[in-house]
């Protein structure tokens, strides 16, 4: 009998230990979806990508409000456009392409994760890196001194991401960034001959349903005088899909030009722009 009671007890406990088992490997593992995908309204963010995953993003920027209805605000001024490929070739890194319209602009970059905050707040943020070299394909034949050398159309950015989940709703990223233009004389919308554009971007998600958040970005400039960058928006997960809606201040969605470029007065001239984000898994989970 007593052996019976005995089978009886482990056959009870057994889920019960295996339950708690999986509690406590969640409540110590890294914390999940800081943001709804690795880009937020312009900037990237520390989301990973799983090995072999492949996320596509196509992303949108119309003209100002300011046209009003008989330009649909902004809508009939023609967009900027950029496709990007991001690929994870480990868990920690992945390695992206872009091309977007304004000034045919290629980008190569990378994103490395360095650390991931953990639920039991061991490790209180997640912290990742970024670097990019980018190219302006434009035709400049146009100038006296005709187009210009390639090494003259490279830039380069660099993003330092520090993000923190607060609660199930809130969720905040620190960027300090930077950008970095060969010849900034050749570039479209760069201010003057500056070279060297410095900011700290803040990017933040606030969930508002299980599937949709109210969404913020703010980039100030810390070494020149441009307008800063202020964004306003929704992401919406819906089949396998984010959705980003936002409002925000330039046309620019490369990460050089976002720092470097120019920016229009919030309430006067804001852009209506949108993302539209899907991960593909292409190996075996």
């Amino acid at each position: 009998m007593s052996i019976r009671i005995l089978l009886l007890i482990l056959f009870f406990t057994q889920p019960v230990a295996a339950q708690l088992e999986r509690k406590l490997a969640v409540e110590d593992g890294d914390v999940d979806l800081i943001f709804h995908a690795p880009r937020h309204i312009n900037l990237l963010t520390v989301e990973p990508m799983a090995k072999k995953d492949l996320h596509f993003a196509i992303m949108h920027t119309f003209g100002t409000l300011d046209g009003g209805i008989r330009n649909l605000y902004g809508l009939d001024n023609g967009a900027n456009i950029q496709f990007s490929f991001e690929y994870g070739i480990s868990e920690k890194f992945s390695l992206g392409v872009a091309r977007s319209g304004l000034d045919k602009f290629y980008n190569l970059y990378g994103r490395y994760h360095l650390v991931a905050q953990r639920n039991d707040d061991r490790i209180p943020v997640s912290i990742s890196l970024m670097g990019g070299a980018g190219v302006n394909t434009s035709d400049y034949s146009f100038l006296p001194a005709g187009n210009p050398e390639f090494k003259d159309r490279t830039s380069y950015a660099a993003q330092l991401m520090i993000a923190r989940k607060f609660s199930d709703r809130l969720s905040l990223q620190i960027s300090p960034s930077m950008a970095y233009f060969v010849n900034p004389l050749e570039v479209y919308q760069i201010q003057g001959d500056q070279q060297l554009f410095l900011a700290v971007g803040i990017s933040s998600k606030y969930k508002i349903t299980g599937k949709s958040s109210l969404t913020f970005q703010y980039i100030p400039n810390l070494n020149s005088d441009l307008r800063n960058n202020i964004g306003l928006g929704i992401d919406i997960e819906a089949g396998g899909h984010v959705f980003q809606m936002y409002f925000v201040t330039s046309p620019a969605l490369n990460e050089q030009y976002l720092l470097a470029g120019g920016n229009g007065v919030p309430g006067e001239e804001f852009r209506i722009g949108f993302n539209v984000n899907r991960i593909f898994a292409t190996g075996k989970r």
